[in-house]
């Protein structure tokens, strides 16, 4: 389902006459149509505005922010009023960088955290009213065939015939099997599992952990991730150089940075790098046995992610000790991009883009 990017109600103006006209701050008139992708997770909402220009886009302006939506959700079930309101402000946001650049299609999608909180579309329902946004709640499946859709550039370079991919989120992680003998991949398989850097964290105070607590939750995840391996002995695959492993999401994407010693996190060198599985497994051993602090003073961390990155590095422990690839693929790039992707094609076919919900 697409949804119509313009939005409920105008902009008021003040009263008074300025004496200067102020600047037009959206984008310059190009004839490209602007489109514009939000995926709002469990701990962060991100929006990314771009040109359509297909088979390609052009990324025109964007935000994110950790909302942390999924807040204490692992205990309660429900999503509680101090995440939603932190929410609500970064969305209010967003909404204006929609209106200013001038989006003409769009579409806004919610996972994990509103797929799980017993109110979850009442919240969806409240941003509506409130704010102008349609927000949709998605399927496990559709995360997962939109982050594939975003990352196709990067697989099709790839000679093997298999790829394993893995997105570890907040609240869920998405395992998929593809193959790419055809040129385009194809999922041969996934899993969902609900467990994500967020709902670790809260249940291990994964913070300050101990190392025994640290091995219990690899343990588990391992133990979790262990009959999608039994049934498609991918191991043994990617032992006979058949696999490609591909990673997306914050801690192998900051596992990255900090292995290229960048000063301040830069996407476009991230995107499309590779990680030996010996700097992996000695970042992750640094950050885990470090305090908050000393992770929060690393560049590629900071304060937002320094609790978090201790469960992400679990999470690709067991990953990395049940498909032990000599490199990973690194991709900062996901469902974002699969949704623009889908809207650039969709206003190609369409031979025209929506505007103010007419055509």
């Amino acid at each position: 389902m697409t949804v119509n990017a313009s939005l409920n109600g105008r902009i008021e103006k003040k009263p008074g006459s300025p004496k200067r006209r102020k600047k037009r701050v959206g984008l310059p008139r190009t004839g490209l149509p602007v489109i514009a992708a939000l995926d709002l997770g469990t701990n962060n909402c991100r929006l990314i505005i771009a040109q359509s220009k297909y088979p390609s886009f052009k990324v025109v302006d964007g935000y994110s922010k950790a909302v942390r939506l999924g807040e204490g959700l692992v205990f309660s079930g429900r999503l509680s009023d101090k995440a939603m309101a932190r929410t609500l402000s970064t969305l209010k946001i967003c909404k204006q960088k929609i209106i200013r650049q001038g989006v003409s299609l769009g579409r806004y999608v919610a996972t994990e955290a509103c797929r799980q909180a017993s109110n979850g579309e009442e919240f969806l329902s409240r941003v509506k009213e409130e704010i102008g946004l349609n927000l949709e709640t998605i399927s496990s499946e559709e995360e997962i065939k939109l982050t594939l859709n975003g990352c196709v550039p990067l697989l099709q370079e790839s000679p093997e015939p298999f790829a394993l991919t893995f997105d570890v989120g907040g609240g869920s992680a998405e395992i998929t099997f593809v193959g790419l003998q055809s040129g385009s991949p194809v999922i041969h398989d996934w899993i969902s599992v609900p467990h994500g850097v967020v709902t670790l964290t809260e249940r291990y105070q994964a913070s300050n952990i101990s190392a025994f607590d640290y091995q219990k939750m690899v343990c588990e995840l391992r133990d979790v991730l262990l009959p999608f391996e039994r049934k498609h002995q991918i191991g043994e695959k990617i032992s006979k150089g058949l696999v490609q492993v591909l990673g997306t999401a914050g801690t192998v994407t900051s596992i990255a940075g900090i292995h290229m010693e960048l000063k301040k996190y830069n996407r476009t060198i991230v995107d499309g790098s590779w990680l030996d599985l010996l700097v992996i497994k000695e970042i992750s051993q640094q950050l885990v046995s470090s305090s908050f602090d000393e992770r929060a003073a690393i560049a590629c961390i900071g304060q937002g992610r320094a609790e978090l990155v201790v469960a992400g590095c679990a999470f690709l422990q067991a990953i990395c000790e049940l498909w032990p690839a000599k490199r990973i693929r690194v991709a900062d790039r996901g469902i974002r991009e699969g949704i623009l992707l889908s809207l650039a094609r969709e206003g190609l076919k369409k031979g025209q883009i929506l505007r103010n919900g007419k055509k």
